[in-house]
């Protein structure tokens, strides 16, 4: 396998390679996978075997349609059916959600899944990418990002709730007050796809909410929660207009008989299921402390099923991640490919303490050396190496005819002419260095969003000594993890919404009719005047950062090594307490 494997990450431009392409390579079973986010717990053996008893039978035959599948999952949920699409998996939805909802832009935080940045990008549509700031520990400032959404004038906003790959996460409270101020535009979409391993609120997820209101869509997953992601299933849900434009799009027969089979099981298993989700939470903080003991190695806080790491200064994650496959049998996902992030940067999946304690022992001999190849530092100049920290770029090359990152800056600013103060994009794979707290943006000036300063001559120096790692900060029961916060240049609105009221689980009938809701004051989310002329299709902001601008940080600010270490209870997961 160690001589194909620069290869088999190469061939595949949009994740890591499958576990079936890496088990053929290796003549046998895959290595233990710390990269696909799946429940590791669930379904449990029993029900395994019972799915293999059955597997003639669930392969041979059509499934139910996709109406009787969703029914069922419906009566789990205590959802309206009317409110409810389900899909072959969650980027099914993310495509039919573009392709029918999303005009001419979408606004999203990178770094994030990739299918938010890359399926609007590959219908012409224009992708704006709001960064999260390494020095902020990538926490997702929601008043900051309301400004940026109005100073473009997009159409669209996605957040994700916790998001991948930092597992940030966001209280229910301050996403209703997001939604209720972004009431006007076509679409708000909340991915929830890693909600269920959340323990930091004890109901975190707006589906009830996103029920009421005439444009949002929540978006939520099962095969990351069900440790099934080879049977591709996941449902949005939304007020009954919005579900049923979905689902009128959906094939018949779109959801497969795996999927309907383990649906109708769910009934039966629910203790099970409740019992995975509080040891994946367990699993978390424990393998957070022992990361965090590593030196030099930040683990940042994280509500999903997975951690997001950055590596020591010297270490380069393609160089690492190469290393502990052939050397250790461990799959790791280097996250250069994710713009907004680079090839510093890994996400590691929560999976049991035997294996945690494997991935562990392979990073102490690949980043320090206690092994005969030495410490994991970058291999210039072979010609040998690819680095897949240069895909996102590559992409937006490829798209653009060629004109690389400095003719899509002289076209968003429209060959120069745009808003004033924005310095010429670097050259291709340079990036330009991000401010580490951006200045506030300025109400009706038309500015945009704050640029960095000019890239430096030349390239800037590495310190020598690597950083020591941090301290798990312990924050206080219940709470979500303390990161440094950035100032805010206006405060999201003091009141809250009124409390929705639950909505009725009868007949389609008792399904409140679709009703704008009241916007927040003026004063907290200014409009500033927008930047005259179109953006060309596949620019990634108009007037403001370029994809390589946005992935351009340097990686060397510290950021707390906090891990999600105060939760004294393990609460029910959201949306799914009904299962018994």
């Amino acid at each position: 396998m160690a001589d194909n494997v620069t290869s088999l990450f190469r061939s595949t431009a949009a994740h890591s390679p499958s576990m079936a392409a890496l088990a053929r390579e290796s003549d046998g079973a895959g290595p233990v996978d710390f990269c696909i986010p799946c429940n590791p717990y669930f379904p449990t053996p029993a029900m395994f075997e019972d799915m293999a008893t059955r597997l003639r039978e669930i392969i041979t035959y059509y499934p139910s349609s996709a109406d009787t599948i969703t029914a069922e999952l419906c009566s789990l949920l205590q959802l309206p059916p009317q409110c409810v699409a389900m899909g072959n998996g969650s980027t099914e939805l993310i495509t039919w959600i573009d392709h029918l909802l999303v005009r001419e832009s979408l606004a999203v935080p990178v770094p994030t899944f990739g299918r938010w940045t890359d399926q609007p990008m590959e219908t012409g549509k224009r992708v704006d990418m709001f960064p999260l700031q390494e020095s902020g520990g990538f926490a997702l400032d929601l008043a900051q990002y309301a400004e940026f959404i109005r100073a473009r004038g997009t159409k669209v906003a996605v957040i994700c709730n916790p998001n991948n790959p930092d597992g940030g996460f966001l209280h229910k409270h301050a996403v209703v007050q997001f939604m209720d101020a972004m009431a006007d535009l076509d679409l708000v979409v909340i991915d929830e796809s890693f909600l269920e391993f959340a323990d930091a609120e004890v109901e975190p997820s707006v589906v009830q909410e996103a029920m009421l209101r005439p444009n949002v869509i929540v978006l939520r997953s099962l095969g990351k929660n069900f440790g099934l992601h080879g049977i591709r299933f996941g449902y949005l849900v939304a007020n009954p207009a919005l579900a049923g434009r979905v689902r009128s799009m959906l094939p018949k027969w779109n959801l497969n008989s795996f999927a309907e089979h383990v649906v109708f099981m769910l009934k039966e298993h629910g203790t099970e299921y409740q019992q995975s989700l509080h040891q994946v939470r367990r699993d978390r903080m424990d393998m957070s402390g022992q990361l965090s003991s590593l030196p030099g190695l930040t683990v940042y806080p994280s509500q999903g099923n997975f951690l997001f790491v950055r590596l020591p200064v010297g270490a380069e994650g393609t160089v690492v991640r190469d290393r502990m496959l052939t050397e250790h049998r461990l799959l790791v996902r280097e996250c250069g490919n994710k713009i907004g992030s680079s090839s510093r940067f890994l996400r590691l999946v929560v999976r049991p303490q035997v294996d945690v304690r494997r991935l562990v022992s392979g990073l102490e001999q690949v980043l320090y050396g206690t092994s005969r190849r030495g410490a994991a530092v970058p291999e210039q100049a072979t010609g040998t190496g690819y680095s897949s920290g240069t895909a996102a770029i590559d992409r937006l090359f490829s798209e653009t005819n060629g004109a690389g990152t400095q003719g899509l800056a002289a076209q968003a600013i429209g060959a120069g002419t745009g808003a004033p103060g924005l310095p010429a994009a670097p050259a291709a794979g340079i990036g330009m260095p991000l401010p580490a707290v951006p200045s506030p943006v300025p109400v009706g000036a038309g500015a945009g969003m704050p640029m960095p300063a000019a890239a430096s001559s030349g390239p800037q120096q590495m310190p020598q000594q690597a950083p020591q790692p941090l301290q798990p900060l312990q924050p206080p029961p219940m709470q979500s993890p303390p990161v440094p916060q950035q100032p805010v240049p206006q405060q999201m609105p003091q009141q809250m919404p009124q409390q929705m009221p639950q909505h009725p689980l009868a007949a389609p009938a008792q399904v409140p009719a679709p009703a704008p809701a009241p916007m927040p004051a003026a004063a907290s989310y200014p409009s500033p005047q927008m930047p005259t002329g179109p953006t060309p299709p596949g620019v990634p902001a108009r007037g403001g950062l370029t994809a390589a601008q946005v992935r351009g940080t340097d990686g060397l600010s510290q950021a707390p090594g906090a891990s999600w270490s105060g939760a004294q209870s393990w609460p029910e997961a959201a949306g799914m307490g009904q299962l018994s």
